[in-house]
């Protein structure tokens, strides 16, 4: 199993959580230099904050963990690719890597613009996708 993958299941167990909290289900989990620095999910509902996506819930306990708002060195796992909030936020994070898992043809960052993050980072999606995206159809089918 590759790094990726390791650190995007990591990301999967986070969605678990919102999924048990009745939450949208995705998970984010921030790695630097082979170390766990954040991990977040959803919490929009619980927090009635618009701006709680799981992506910024590990930005914010990474920043914590590290001591500093910059997030060079740093990788961001997210089982779902991020909306333009998100990606504004990671662009002005530094961070030096996103990866997500499935696409989000709806909300994803990619509908808005080619990409919002900084010019250094590398992004990779795809990673798990089928598993990212199984966990939200079968979210949104039960609210249906």
């Amino acid at each position: 199993m590759s790094d990726d993958e390791k650190y995007m299941r990591m990301a999967l167990d986070e969605a678990q959580k919102a999924l048990e909290r009745d939450e949208v289900p995705i998970g984010a989990v921030i790695v630097c230099r082979g170390r766990i620095v954040g991990r977040g999910h959803n919490l929009t509902e619980t927090l009635t904050d618009v701006t709680a996506h799981a992506e910024m819930q590990a930005i914010t306990a990474a920043s914590e963990t590290l001591g500093g708002k910059y997030l060079t060195d740093c990788t961001l796992y997210v089982t779902v690719e991020p909306c333009l909030m998100c990606a504004g936020a990671l662009g002005w994070s530094q961070i030096t890597r996103v990866v997500f898992g499935a696409s989000d043809d709806k909300r994803g960052y990619h509908t808005f613009c080619e990409s919002p993050f900084h010019k250094h980072t590398e992004v990779v999606g795809g990673i798990l996708a089928d598993e990212c995206a199984t966990l939200m159809k079968q979210f949104f089918k039960t609210k249906r």
